[in-house]
Formats: structure tokens, C-alpha cells, sequence
């Protein structure tokens, strides 16, 4: 686990995303869960089985959110996850990526942020450790 990933505490860091959008939204709201259903369940399906509506026009099959732990020795692959939905850090080994950077597009638009404090790349953080907590929490149990 890198220093980055021991660094950062995800419960705590997606309580405070929860807690600062507890103002503007229902009690119930899962910032997550939002961010999934609007970006991802497109290609990855609603429950993120990997046959979301777009899937049957993409050349390569949507991964099987779900299985990303079992895939990983039991273990959910927090940093990984961050990085592939990020993807502003490219990866020559990897080949071509197939799916959107969302880092570069969750950081397009915050001019106008809620919190003046808040650095632009504070709210793509949150925004992205949002949907890792909300992935590991469709893991196949």
C-alpha cells in the first residue's frame, strides 16, 4: 500500500464530502453513489455489472465493477481504483484507455466553487474518493 493511500483516510475523507453537501442535500443523499450513476452506470450498468445501456456500442466490455476485490486477492484495490477513474496519470503499458479521464473532466467547471477554501483539485479528490467508497461498496461479497 503506498504512503499516498496510508495518507489519506477514505472513511473520513468521504464523511467530510458528505458531511459539507449535508446543507444542500437530502439526509439520505449519497454523493457516491451520485457520481456513479452519472458518469459510470452508462457503460458499467447500475448495479456495475458491466452491461450499462452504452456497453453494446463500446469494442471493449465495461469491467464487471463488482468483482474488484475478488479479482484482487480479497483486497479492494483503493489506489488503483483511484487512479483509473482519475487517469491523469497515464500508464505507456497499459495501451490505449478506453475509458473517460475523469480527473481532467471533474475539474472543468469549478470556478464557481461552494467553498472558497477549496482548491479545484480538493473537489476532483472528493468527487473521485466519493466513487471508490461507493465501488467498494458494490463488492460481491
Amino acid at each position: 500500500m503506498s504512503a499516498w493511500v496510508k495518507s489519506v483516510d477514505m472513511g473520513g475523507f468521504a464523511l467530510l464530502l458528505t458531511a459539507a453537501g449535508a446543507l444542500a442535500q437530502p439526509p439520505d443523499f449519497d454523493a457516491g453513489k451520485y457520481e456513479y450513476l452519472w458518469h459510470c452506470a452508462v457503460c458499467h450498468g447500475p448495479s456495475g455489472k458491466g452491461n450499462g445501456p452504452y456497453s453494446a456500442f463500446l469494442t471493449k466490455v465495461p469491467s464487471d465493477l463488482t468483482t474488484l476485490a475478488a479479482r484482487n486477492g480479497g483486497v479492494f484495490p483503493d489506489q488503483r481504483v483511484y487512479e483509473t477513474i482519475d487517469g491523469r496519470r497515464a500508464v505507456g503499458a497499459h495501451g490505449p484507455r478506453d475509458m473517460p479521464v475523469w480527473g481532467v473532466d471533474f475539474s472543468t467547471g469549478l470556478a464557481m466553487q461552494p467553498n472558497p477554501a477549496s482548491t479545484p483539485e480538493a473537489l476532483v479528490r472528493a468527487r473521485i474518493l466519493g466513487l471508490v467508497d461507493y465501488l467498494r461498496r458494490l463488492q460481491a461479497r
